[in-house]
């Protein structure tokens, strides 16, 4: 099933291929929008909610680990595809783990909802240029984590660690 929200220039598609309980495309969208602040500017993301054997093969192909992964981000090409000057520029796409999501959700003690949230935060960040691979980036992406899901009315996802 796929799904479409568009408000305020940033546009997300929702595609749901795992037959899990998975947030709204209204809430993905209000959580990716505050990720990405102005860099939302008619632009669209493309989130795509699967089980745990995609998600494993994707995080295989693309990642070489062999395990599921609970969020996988990735950039649209180089090169981007002509298109309507009134058409949004992709920002990339998003897949999530629902399974792995919910499993990781009740280790942590968090809802499920919130850890959705944050992971939604995390990729729409990564897709805006923010990485964790050195410990000054890992320090600025997870401050800004925490900024945005407190906005959102969320805890900080890292204390419950």
């Amino acid at each position: 099933m796929s799904r479409t929200v568009a408000r305020s220039a940033l546009r997300v598609e929702v595609l749901r291929g795992a037959r899990s309980r998975t947030p709204s495309s209204a809430d993905i969208l209000t959580w990716a929008r505050a990720a990405l602040g102005r860099r939302a500017g008619d632009r669209e993301l493309a989130v795509r909610i699967v089980g745990t054997r995609a998600s494993r093969r994707l995080n295989a192909r693309f990642r070489g680990r062999d395990r599921a992964t609970n969020v996988l981000s990735f950039a649209p090409p180089q090169t981007p595809l002509p298109h309507a000057a009134s058409a949004p520029r992709p920002l990339g796409d998003l897949v999530l783990c629902s399974p792995l999501v919910q499993r990781e959700a009740r280790r942590q003690g968090k809802s499920v909802r919130a850890h959705f949230a944050h992971l939604i935060v995390h990729g729409a960040l990564h897709l805006a240029g923010y990485d964790h691979e050195r410990p000054r980036d890992a320090r600025r992406m997870e401050r800004r984590e925490v900024e945005v899901l407190k906005g959102l009315g969320f805890a900080n996802p890292y204390r419950s660690l």
